[in-house]
């Protein structure tokens, strides 16, 4: 018997997992030497990449679907660029992606160039957390199909995440389908070689003894903002801070209770595909996710949650009064 969006699912599995495979053998070879120059040029390979491998795919199989990525070739096509391009058709190569070449790497990659909304569309992040991806820490490839405004199918590929099972296994790939659950399998291992782990939110209902992530970066959060909150409800856990959606994956396998991405600037939106696929993940493991007025996020604006401000991810039992104690405190624009 087949369940919604089986195929959707299988060939977006597929894809993430290839592309993550990818990053994680771009990170590798990233150096000391890199990194002491901020030379960027391991991320914007792995990015591209990314991206290149997951559009490929669904081009292919949904040609009709318009994909909202992060991403376009525009830079690609400039001379000085031509070295960049080489390097991520090398690395297509390595992975043995069909049909590679310069050309079709860039219109593969701009397949992601949507930006209006449409009844049935994927939006990518191909690689959500640069830093963390320099830093050799998490970062994650993000998939979501939305259909109709609502988030259907979400994947994230953490290449740097334990199992949750088994913390001396190293990469893990998150799945959801809309009314299906949350599950965790391994990165490494073969489709049919070990039955999927469903993950669950914690059931925790006071905020002593709950933990909350955030982002490294505090331009990406306003940490100040959440070291109030944290002192008014009496959080005295120490934050889990790590970069990108490995957020959601530690909310929706029960690592943290708490992430708030609170604003950092007036008129800021976030973009849908920092969220998309992550917000469902929480959802199916039985967590709750907002903005920061309560309001439900909104997936039919184009390439920006227009209508909402900032996000609040929770556990389920502790939003109710961490939304109030956000009002409060007049954390908002």
């Amino acid at each position: 018997m087949t369940t919604p969006f089986q195929r959707e699912l299988e060939i977006a599995l597929s894809a993430v997992k290839q592309a993550s495979q990818i990053c994680r053998s771009v990170q590798a070879a990233i150096t000391d030497e890199v990194l002491e120059k901020k030379d960027k040029s391991p991320v914007t390979i792995a990015d591209f990449s990314s991206q290149a491998v997951i559009c490929r795919a669904l081009n292919e199989a949904f040609p009709q679907d318009p994909i909202i990525g992060e991403e376009d070739a525009a830079e690609l096509h400039l001379e000085e660029n031509h070295e960049f391009l080489e390097k991520i058709v090398a690395e297509l190569n390595k992975a043995e992606i069909p049909e590679t070449s310069p050309e079709n790497v860039c219109r593969w990659i701009d397949h992601g160039g949507a930006k209006e909304y449409s009844s049935r569309f994927w939006t990518l992040d191909p690689i959500d957390g640069t830093k963390g991806f320099l830093r050799k820490e998490q970062y994650a490839v993000s998939l979501a199909l939305i259909v109709d405004g609502k988030i259907v199918l979400g994947i994230l590929g953490c290449p740097n995440m334990p199992f949750p099972i088994d913390e001396t296994v190293t990469g893990t790939l998150y799945y959801t389908v809309a009314d299906q659950g949350a599950f965790a399998i391994p990165l490494n291992q073969d489709d049919q070689e070990q039955a999927a782990f469903p993950i669950r939110v914690t059931t925790t209902d006071d905020f002593s003894q709950s933990r909350f992530c955030e982002s490294v970066e505090s331009g990406h959060s306003s940490h100040g903002h959440s070291q109030q909150v944290a002192e008014k409800l009496d959080i005295e856990k120490e934050p889990r801070r790590l970069d990108s959606q490995a957020k959601y994956a530690v909310v929706a396998q029960g690592n943290a209770d708490i992430y708030m991405r609170l604003p950092t600037r007036v008129g800021y939106r976030e973009k849908i595909w920092d969220h998309a696929a992550g917000v469902l993940l929480v959802q199916e493991a039985g967590g709750t996710v907002t903005d920061i007025t309560g309001k439900p996020l909104e997936f039919d604006q184009g390439y920006e949650l227009k209508n909402n401000q900032g996000v609040i991810v929770t556990n389920g039992p502790l939003h109710p009064e961490l939304i109030q104690t956000l009002g409060e405190l007049a954390i908002n624009e």
